[in-house]
């Protein structure tokens, strides 16, 4: 088992003053929000590729139910 001191070391990879420069907490507040992803099946991922897809089918059957 590593010792406390080993666990806290930086690792060399990651420079101090970019560690330092972080806020905390800063993306609390949207995580706290929740999100809208959906997840489609694989099947239906040939004809939605992205978002945008996605986003421009339902906006079509949204206006075909409307209309």
């Amino acid at each position: 088992m590593k010792s406390r001191k080993a666990a806290d070391d930086l690792r060399p990879e990651y420079p101090a003053e970019l560690i330092r420069s972080g806020e905390r907490g800063k993306y609390a507040e949207r995580y706290r929000a929740g999100t809208n992803i959906v997840l489609i099946d694989p099947e239906l991922q040939k004809h939605y590729p992205d978002s945008e897809a996605v986003n421009r089918a339902l906006r079509e059957h949204h206006a075909r139910e409307a209309g």
